[in-house]
């Protein structure tokens, strides 16, 4: 699927479909290096992003329930990876902000892992099966160290862009 064509909120896929991450986001939903360096910071940038873009209409409301989430079950992976989300009526359609840390981050409690990327899940919430689909997806890049190298050193958000279009999903 063309990344200009977004998926619609419940969008039903015929069967074996693949998508890329990509096409749940764009190049204006990305942030190469992120201002923030803390959890609650990187959130708050991000929804701000997502708001900006008009995916999300209170972003307060929409912040408050990640955070939440995250305070219940960290997002945090091994791999440098976080996957704060939320489902919420204030989000319009699912939707991936990204953001790289200029530094690693320390993810939820101080024993928790080293956060290097910020997949910040939008998620409508009507929707029942496609966020589930594209946070495997996400996950299963923490398995793909050279993907992972090649984000760490992509210059710009159309770079992460690029890169992100090579990575597939497939949708619930």
């Amino acid at each position: 699927m063309a990344s200009n064509n977004w998926l619609m909120p419940c969008e039903i896929l015929p069967a074996g479909i693949l998508v890329s991450i990509a096409d749940y986001t764009r190049p204006e939903l990305i942030v190469p290096q992120l201002r923030e360096r803390d959890p609650a910071g990187i959130i708050e940038e991000l929804s701000q992003r997502l708001r900006a873009n008009g995916i999300v209409g209170d972003v307060l409301s929409f912040y408050q329930a990640v955070v939440n989430h995250e305070f219940l079950s960290s997002s945090a992976l091994p791999s440098g990876i976080a996957t704060p989300h939320a489902r919420s009526a204030q989000v319009s359609r699912l939707t991936l902000a990204v953001g790289r840390a200029r530094e690693p981050v320390v993810w939820g409690i101080k024993e928790s892992w080293s956060i290097e990327f910020i997949f910040l899940l939008a998620v409508p919430s009507t929707e029942a099966l496609n966020h589930l689909a594209l946070l495997s997806g996400i996950a299963g890049l923490g398995r793909q160290p050279e993907m992972l190298a090649r984000l760490r050193a992509a210059a710009d958000a159309r770079g992460v862009f690029d890169l992100l279009h090579k990575i597939n999903v497939r949708p619930g």
